[in-house]
């Protein structure tokens, strides 16, 4: 046989190879998460469950998943074993990161909407008796006495009625 005509195969064999090594490591890794779980430790379901263990039996682990509410696990079904920081700070909300990073917001809004040049020009008018002038905010003119007024339609008909375009 030709080498040409056995490459495909061994490539073939190769990759299956390669992806039951690699499902393999995972499921040992898996397992070996679940070994080191013992009472007291937070853990998370497969379906997203957080709870607390309580007992380990040889194929079972039995939850606490609620104060007083215990329920029974098989061990596969436990998707990782937390630390416990991780655990309170998910299911309690408790942070041992004291630092906070967040900006410290004013009290009033006055310091986020005008600059202090425009505030001190302000002062300045009002000391000399002129008055600043005002801000156009778009106000249109009425309209005339022959134009429809805003979303009015020019034939005079809405939506909804006969002979409406």
């Amino acid at each position: 046989m030709n080498l040409v005509t056995l490459l495909p195969f061994i490539v073939l064999i190769g990759a299956m190879f390669l992806m039951t090594r690699s499902a393999k490591k995972k499921q040992q890794a898996a397992a070996q998460m679940r070994d080191h779980m013992s009472p007291g430790t937070g853990v998370r379901t497969i379906g997203g469950m957080y709870a607390t263990v309580k007992e380990i039996g040889e194929d079972t682990v039995t939850l606490e998943v609620a104060p007083g509410v215990h329920a029974i696990y098989a061990k596969n079904s436990i998707g990782a074993v937390l630390d416990d920081a991780e655990y309170n700070r998910i299911v309690h909300g408790i942070s041992d990161d004291l630092t906070i990073d967040t900006p410290a917001v004013p009290d009033d809004a006055s310091s986020l909407t005008l600059d202090k040049d425009a505030d001190k020009d302000a002062d300045s008018a009002d000391e000399a008796g002129t008055e600043a002038p005002k801000l156009d905010l778009g106000k249109k003119d009425e309209p005339k006495d022959g134009e429809p007024k805003g979303d009015e339609p020019k034939d005079g008909k809405g939506d909804g009625e006969a002979g409406a375009k």
